[in-house]
């Protein structure tokens, strides 16, 4: 079973423009522990500012009362007694040491001999024994000391493996350079070497090779890996847990005490937290990657899932939907209607599904929220039955002037076109539409209520139902429009009043 360390509060917290107050760390240690089931958590680094101790205070003070205390790991430095002595006044049990993985570190930003950094390292090591604190060893920029001074890790390694209060070796890929090839190699190096040793692997994702690089260090035989909620840290950013749970699960059939279905959720919370959107198509926790498009997909499905893949929404506390848009088939709007219990015939399904193509035309998705208002639209408007339709308008918005509208309508299959100013576009729509009628010597009906609907969860860019409230002679009747847009809406829930009044029966 691989051991996962989660470091959103430390690492993940170097994202920028990311900072968590008290609580929101408080919370999330507890999701991540409690919930998640993630085995360690590192919340911190020593010595950062009297804020940064006392959110640790409160995480600690928790983590002791719950049995969580030798879980909580802060990162801290060389520097003798002082990051120590801040993390046994936070009540914290373990010190992640942060020590020099490269010589190029080691030389030219210490300033230090090998052998001198090996001394100060030994020097924290004893005062963490008699402090009673345990100490995890991070070898900072050990990708690059492997590339370019392997001698050099193998000397500070070499040094430190007998020191009995190190429980954990990690190895980070601190500047996220390595490939997956080099991860395997590197990581087949130090565990040949060290056969006894616990590592660490520790990876980050400038060439877009975090996971993929996790994946080799665990298939090499690494013991102990490190990731973070969303993907979040420094540049561009850490292995996110949800993908290298998923991995680890289904391409290597290994086993972590993660708890899958509590992913989504704690990916919500610290999104919320963090104030860094989740892109849509994130896998496990993206907003799309349970969504198929493409209506064969959703024809495929409804025969034999055939486009369904190991990573099953369901695991993760997601549902699969099936998007309603240009793309869209028969089978996409079949599953949607399935699962708002709603039975169409064939006849009405194609005229439902030519209705989605069509407003999908107009925007990118159409929501499940929306799908009923569409039916209603379809089953009431008796498309091939109309004496009267609305052909073409314009319409024309200028700032200090009245809108204008202009409109061309079949009456009875002849052509007619009037232009109108209104107080606002609806308004000269509809004036326009009047004009025709007056010449005609028809009668005109007065509006009562103008509604508007949008679905729920709609967004800026929601279908719009206009309903409209008639009063023709003695009768009070409503007529509805749906459309992208709230002008157009409105026009349609005209023409279906239009034809009611020229057809009362």
């Amino acid at each position: 079973m691989i051991e996962i360390m989660d470091t959103t509060l430390r690492d993940g917290e170097q994202t920028s423009g990311v900072s968590f107050a008290g609580q929101e760390k408080l919370s999330i240690a507890r999701v991540l522990l409690e919930d998640l089931g993630v085995d360690r958590i590192e919340i911190a680094s020593a010595r950062i500012s009297e804020g940064e101790f006392k959110s640790v205070k409160k995480v600690t003070d928790w983590a002791k009362e719950h049995g969580f205390l030798r879980k909580i790991e802060v990162l801290g430095f060389v520097d003798g007694f002082n990051s120590l002595n801040w993390m046994n006044e936070a009540g914290c049990k373990v010190l992640n040491l942060l020590c020099k993985g490269s010589e190029n570190h080691c030389l030219y930003q210490l300033k230090k001999t090998p052998v001198e950094h090996v001394a100060d390292i030994k020097k924290v090591l004893a005062n963490a024994r008699e402090m009673d604190i345990d100490v995890n060893i991070y070898l900072e920029d050990w990708s690059n000391g492997m590339r370019n001074s392997m001698d050099y890790v193998f000397f500070v390694v070499d040094n430190l493996k007998d020191e009995s209060i190190i429980k954990r070796i990690m190895l980070p890929d601190t500047l996220g350079v390595l490939n997956p090839n080099e991860t395997g190699d590197f990581c087949n190096r130090m565990l040949d070497r060290y056969p006894t040793l616990h590592f660490d692997f520790h990876a980050h994702n400038d060439y877009d090779l975090a996971v993929a690089n996790t994946m080799k260090a665990v298939e090499a035989g690494i013991q102990g890996i490190h990731v973070t909620i969303n993907g979040l840290g420094e540049r561009a950013g850490n292995a996110p847990l949800s993908s290298v749970v998923a991995v680890l699960h289904d391409q290597l059939k290994i086993k972590t005490k993660i708890d899958e279905s509590k992913m989504n959720s704690v990916s919500r919370l610290v999104e919320s937290y963090a104030g860094v959107r989740i892109p849509a198509n994130k896998p496990v926790i993206g907003d799309y990657v349970f969504t198929q498009v493409a209506g064969i997909h959703a024809d495929g499905d409804n025969k034999k899932n055939l486009y369904y893949n190991d990573l099953l929404p369901e695991r993760f506390g997601r549902e699969r939907l099936y998007a309603l848009g240009k793309n869209s088939g028969k089978a996409s709007i079949l599953k949607n209607l399935q699962q708002l219990g709603i039975e169409l015939d064939d006849e009405m399904m194609k005229k439902v599904t030519q209705r989605v193509i069509e407003l999908g035309d107009k925007k990118e998705l159409i929501s499940l929220d929306e799908l009923p208002y569409i039916v209603s639209d379809v089953v009431n408007n008796d498309e091939d039955n109309k004496v009267i339709r609305i052909l073409n308008y314009s319409l024309t918005v200028s700032s200090g002037l009245r809108p204008m509208a202009s409109v061309k309508a079949e009456i009875y299959g002849v052509e007619y076109q009037e232009t109108a100013s209104g107080d606002g576009q609806y308004n000269a729509l509809s004036k326009a539409l009047y004009k025709m009628y007056k010449k005609l010597g028809k009668d005109t009906p007065e509006l009562l209520d103008y509604q508007v609907v949008i679905p729920p969860g709609g967004k800026t860019d929601a279908i719009v139902q206009t309903i409209i409230t008639w009063q023709f002679k003695d009768k009070v009747f409503k007529t509805r429009g749906l459309d992208g847009d709230q002008t157009v809406s409105a026009l349609k829930a005209t023409e279906k009043m239009l034809n009611i009044i020229e057809k009362p029966s």
